[in-house]
């Protein structure tokens, strides 16, 4: 038994430092990514059966449906924080850590100014938005919910800046630090929550307010801690604002904007849909079936999420070579992570009947929400090495076809098969656009691509 142990030791000791220098900070983050957003699903799953018997599920699928229209507004930062992060680690590459600085003090300076604008827009137009209509729900919630989308706009576009310094670390290759972030603003937001519903009745407020203020905390109190230690030389400071690094950032981030935009019209506008078309008590219906799953997803996120700014590291160095082998590798991954979700479907009636026993999900669901999960993870084998080099020009054209078309496609399919059809939809767009962009990849890496190809 000790031999076994110590050759389990020594494999990991070797695993963990052999290899090129830009794999061996993958593994390591890889890991420590593992085990925090592990720990996190953990908590998300603990905490969905808590929220939702603390204020129901009509409550809690309205509460869905409003924070998923508050999230819209992350995407309206221009594409700064992708900027920043492809910018970021290609300075860090070329050694020139004041570049780098200037790169972190211009984006918190444009960021804030949009957050301002946004916010001062969004306390002009609240007055006039009847809330009840927009999120299909009683009218007599409607100061309730008013008050409701102020605390978490207000918090969110908060958070939106202080933030920035998890993508400082992304794209500093410590990853693992920005989901540790993360993960204590979900635990603190678990504990709170809990503490809830122990001493008050089930209240929107109070859920809205625990789960917009808690993440602020956490990222406010830790950009003051790494700024004033380890990243103290890359501390934020408006005598480093540039304008003309504006410009640079928005060449970049204005493309990532808009495919951002394009896929939030496909994935965001799910909760509104279906509410729409059949009431909110089925967000939470399908949003069971989606959490369940995409942990499946989120696992692979966690594994991919340090190689972005590795691959941005390696395509400056030239380094094809260690991009190749890089892509076999997450495709072994993608193989292995679909049959852990055939497995999952398989057991998936058995866990929520455990889990969410007051939620009915159809297993048809389960099985749209299986083949939703599998063709997401082959899309982003793609859009992540993409997205590192810079190249996405392609993407940015099919992901705003692929928008004006998903709408009338999922409003059709949800009137014809419900909540089935509105996951059908998603499925076949990330199987079509990943086939075009492993054609991209595959000319990239051959070194043959052109035209659109090569942009």
């Amino acid at each position: 038994m000790n031999t076994y142990v110590e050759n389990l030791l020594s494999f990991f000791r070797k695993f963990f430092s052999q290899g090129h220098e830009r794999s061996i900070k993958a593994k390591k983050n890889i890991l420590g990514l593992l085990l925090l957003k592990g720990g996190s699903i953990a908590i998300g799953f603990f905490l969905v059966p808590l929220t939702i018997n603390y204020v129901n599920p009509t409550r809690y699928g309205i509460w869905l449906t409003l924070s998923s229209i508050v999230a819209w507004l992350s995407y309206f930062d221009i594409g700064f924080g992708h900027g920043l992060r492809n910018k970021f680690t290609e300075a860090l590459a070329k050694g020139e850590d004041e570049e780098a600085k200037i790169y972190v003090s211009t984006t918190y300076f444009s960021l804030s100014v949009i957050m301002a604008f946004i916010l001062v827009l969004f306390l002009v137009v609240n007055p006039f938005l009847n809330w009840s209509d927009i999120l299909n729900s009683p009218s007599t919630m409607r100061a309730e919910l008013s008050t409701l989308a102020l605390i978490v706009v207000v918090f969110f576009c908060l958070q939106f800046v202080f933030r920035l310094i998890t993508t400082v670390l992304t794209a500093n290759h410590e990853p693992s630090k920005a989901s540790l972030l993360h993960f204590l603003g979900s635990f603190f937001s678990l504990i709170i929550i809990y503490i809830l519903t122990k001493t008050t009745s089930g209240n929107l407020l109070y859920l809205g307010a625990v789960l917009s203020i808690t993440p602020v905390l956490i990222m406010l109190v830790s950009g003051i801690w790494f700024y004033n230690s380890s990243y103290k030389k890359f501390a934020p400071s408006f005598r480093y604002f540039r304008f003309k690094y504006v410009k640079q950032l928005m060449n970049l981030g204005a493309q990532f904007f808009i495919i951002n935009i394009s896929v939030l019209l496909m994935l965001s506008t799910d909760n509104i849909v279906i509410t729409q078309l059949l009431g909110p008590e089925q967000v939470t219906v399908f949003t069971m079936a989606y959490k369940l799953f995409t942990a499946i997803s989120m696992v692979y996120l966690l594994i991919i999420t340090p190689l972005w700014s590795a691959y941005t590291d390696a395509y400056t160095k030239g380094d094809f070579d260690w991009i190749k082998k890089t892509i076999k590798m997450t495709k072994k991954i993608w193989l292995a992570l679909s049959v852990l979700t055939l497995f999952v479907l398989l057991i998936s009636p058995w866990f929520y009947e455990i889990w969410v026993p007051e939620v009915s999900v159809p297993f048809s669901l389960s099985v749209a929400m299986s083949t939703y999960v599998i063709g997401y993870i082959w899309l982003n084998i793609y859009t992540f090495l993409l997205n590192g080099m810079g190249k996405i020009r392609l993407q940015l054209y099919v992901s705003v076809i692929a928008s004006i078309l998903y709408i009338p496609l999922v409003i059709f399919l949800g009137k014809l098969w419900g909540l089935v059809g509105i996951t059908i939809i998603s499925t076949f767009f990330f199987v079509v656009t990943g086939a075009i962009y492993a054609i991209q990849v595959k000319k990239l890496l051959n070194k043959s691509a052109a035209g659109i190809w090569n942009k």
